[in-house]
C-alpha cells in the first residue's frame, strides 16, 4: 500500500483523494480552506487544514514521508509552484501536479514535477487509478475501458533469457505483448556514451527477453493484475 498526499481539495483534488481512499490507499488530504477539509475528513485517512508551502507545516503532517504527492491547487499558480518546489526539496519520489494551462504545465515540468496534467483532459478518478496501478515495475498504465488496459512493465527476472514462445505469456497469463522496448548504449562519433531506446512494435515468438526490457502489454485488467503479481 502506498501513502498519498493530495494538496488542494477543489473538485479535482477531492475526486482524486476520495477515489484513492475508496481503493484502500492511505491518503492525507490538505487544503487551506477549513470547509473543504471538513467536507472530506470522513472519506480519507487524515484531513488537515494548513499551508502546504510552509516546510515546517508540511513536515508536521508527514509530507516528507509519502510515496506520491498530488498538487491539485487550482488557479493560484504561485502557490502551485511553491508547493511543487517544496515537495521536490522534501524528496517526495513522485510528484503529480495539476496545471491550469500549457504555460503553467511547462513551468511545473521544469521545476521537477514527475507528471503534469490538465484537468480538462484527465479526470480525478482516472488519475487515481493510474497512480495505484503504477509501481516500481509498472511504468505506465493506460485504462482503455472499465475492463481493459495497456501497461508498460519491466520484464520480471524470470523472463530474462527466454523467448516469447518459451514464456507462453498469452497462454499462461491471458494477455498480449504488443511491443518491447529495449535500452541500448550508443557512442556517437563525438561525445560520451548515451542510452537509446529502441521499440519493437511487432515482437515475434523467437524474440528473446533481455534484462531491463520493458514489455508493453494489453489485456483485461484482472489478467494484467495476475501478470503483475506473478511477475
Amino acid at each position: 500500500m502506498k501513502q498519498f498526499a493530495v494538496i488542494g481539495l477543489g473538485r479535482f483534488g477531492a475526486s482524486v483523494a476520495e477515489t484513492l481512499a475508496k481503493k484502500g490507499q492511505q491518503v492525507i488530504a490538505i487544503d487551506k480552506d477549513e470547509e473543504l477539509v471538513h467536507d472530506i475528513m470522513d472519506s480519507v485517512t487524515k484531513a488537515v487544514c494548513l499551508d502546504a508551502s510552509e516546510e515546517k507545516a508540511a513536515k508536521s503532517v508527514g509530507l516528507d514521508k509519502v510515496d506520491v504527492a498530488i498538487c491539485a491547487i487550482g488557479t493560484d499558480v504561485e502557490s502551485s509552484i511553491l508547493v511543487t518546489l517544496l515537495l521536490k526539496d522534501l524528496g517526495v519520489p513522485v510528484i503529480v501536479c495539476k496545471a491550469t494551462n500549457a504555460a503553467h504545465k511547462k513551468v511545473l515540468e521544469k521545476i521537477g514535477a514527475t507528471k503534469v496534467i490538465l484537468p480538462e483532459k484527465d479526470t480525478g478518478e482516472r488519475l487515481a487509478q493510474t497512480l495505484i496501478s503504477v509501481s516500481d515495475t509498472v511504468l505506465e498504465h493506460i485504462g482503455l475501458s472499465e475492463n481493459s488496459s495497456i501497461i508498460e512493465i519491466i520484464a520480471p527476472e524470470k523472463f530474462v533469457g527466454q523467448t516469447l514462445r518459451d514464456l507462453r505469456i498469452r497462454g499462461e497469463y491471458g494477455v498480449n505483448v504488443i511491443a518491447i522496448k529495449k535500452k541500448k548504449k550508443v557512442i556517437p562519433p563525438k561525445g560520451k556514451e548515451i542510452e537509446k531506446e529502441e521499440i519493437n512494435v511487432n515482437p515475434q515468438a523467437d524474440d528473446v527477453v533481455t534484462k531491463g526490457d520493458i514489455l508493453v502489454v494489453f489485456g483485461e485488467n484482472d489478467k494484467i493484475a495476475g501478470l503483475k503479481n506473478k511477475g
